[in-house]
């Protein structure tokens, strides 16, 4: 650790990572053989969490992440959002669609910004909150990509009549943003995707990360 830096700080958010990573919870003794330090100061850890809802005990004694960290999840949302709104706003205008930040929500994509065009005739709507597999829709499967990390994936995917027959999609995913998983995409109704779109859309991706990090 360095002069700059609170050890005690540190081992807590190491206590939530570890816990974060494991879906049947830790006892003291496991943590305390993972962190380095002793029994005394986990329990310290624990309870200081636990104050703060970020940390649960079962009924026998396995620690786990509390509920208090879903409400600090929820107010993530609004700050990537904020974030990604001017690369949105460009993409949306310059390709004349719907244009989206979609994050993973468990086993779902979940929209967490839309914005429309200003100039067209018409185009998709798509309000932000719209939830769908990850399996469907350009948004889902370019995280899926990601995931993958396929050597001969084009950096975005494009899907047709998945969530809305007649719209097609393409997306690309947020890569290098620690904590952040999700994509930047375009909806618009026709039969195909013009070739630009696929690159425009990459790049509004890499301005979104480049925002968030």
């Amino acid at each position: 650790m360095t002069a700059e830096t609170s050890q005690t700080l540190d081992r807590g958010l190491r206590v939530l990572k570890l816990l974060a990573d494991t879906d049947h919870g830790l006892t003291v003794t496991e943590l305390s053989h993972k962190l380095g330090v002793n029994r005394t100061v986990v329990y310290r850890l624990l309870a200081t969490l636990e104050q703060h809802a970020l940390v649960r005990r079962d009924l026998g004694g396995r620690a786990r992440v509390g509920l208090g960290v879903l409400r600090l999840g929820r107010q993530v949302h609004p700050l990537v959002r904020e974030a990604a709104m001017p690369a949105l706003r460009s993409l949306a205008e310059d390709i004349g669609a719907t244009a989206h930040l979609t994050l993973v929500d468990g086993a779902e994509a979940l929209a967490v910004a839309v914005v429309e065009p200003s100039w067209t005739d018409y185009h998709v709507a798509y309000r932000a909150g719209f939830r769908h597999p990850l399996e469907r829709g350009a948004a889902g499967k370019a995280i899926l990509s990601a995931r993958q990390q396929a050597a001969d994936d084009p950096g975005y995917t494009l899907t047709h009549g998945e969530l809305e027959a007649g719209a097609c999609g393409a997306a690309a995913p947020l890569l290098g943003v620690t904590g952040v998983e999700g994509s930047v995409g375009v909806v618009m109704l026709a039969e195909v995707v013009p070739e630009r779109v696929g690159a425009r859309v990459m790049d509004a991706a890499r301005e979104v990360a480049e925002a968030l990090r």
